[in-house]
């Protein structure tokens, strides 16, 4: 089982995923000042002279100590994750491809000065891909289904793993934009 546990700064904004041997590295090391979520695993240590066997709690959620960065968060675009955020449905006619019949398209084509941002890029199987062509969805006579935005840091992680935990998806979920969903 490779269960990821959920870093949390600590002023609650999530950094990253963790796997248990970093978190039990923070968590020896004192570095965890609070945590939320059940217990996800136990990792047992050596026995000490009274012959009491250490043991680890690791919770699925911890925030630990040091600076809060007060850094704009900025996504890295990549297909794995654009398509995660469009649930791996095409934008255009609504269909819910495998990842393999997925293609980023560009609502504004890069040749007509779109940019290859969050906020340009929808996902799209490959018939609407070569339908629309170099076009925009207007010139194509197409519709978007969805409004394309970028993934705050809460929806980010969400969409860096793809086996988020149920208490970890209640923390993250409850700070998804609400906005913008798919019609």
């Amino acid at each position: 089982m490779h269960v990821k546990i959920l870093r949390l700064n600590k002023a609650g904004i999530p950094v990253s995923w963790l796997t248990r041997e970093e978190t039990a590295t923070l968590l020896a090391k004192e570095q965890v000042i609070w945590s939320l979520g059940e217990p996800v695993m136990e990792i047992r240590g050596g026995v000490n002279r009274e012959g009491i066997r250490s043991v680890l709690r690791l919770p699925s959620i911890v925030a630990c100590d040091g600076k809060v960065h007060k850094e704009s968060f900025d996504p890295p675009l990549e297909n794995k994750f654009l398509f995660r955020r469009d649930k791996n449905i095409c934008l255009y006619c609504g269909g819910e491809f495998p990842w393999t019949e997925l293609s980023r398209d560009h609502v504004i084509p890069t040749s007509k000065g779109g940019s290859d941002s969050w906020t340009n890029v929808v996902t799209s199987c490959r018939r609407c891909n070569n339908r629309k062509a170099d076009r925009t969805p207007e010139q194509a006579n197409m519709e978007l289904l969805a409004i394309p935005f970028v993934p705050n840091p809460y929806e980010f992680l969400y969409l860096s793993n793809h086996a988020v935990l149920a208490d970890q998806m209640e923390f993250l979920s409850a700070r998804f934009s609400r906005n913008i969903r798919l019609i």
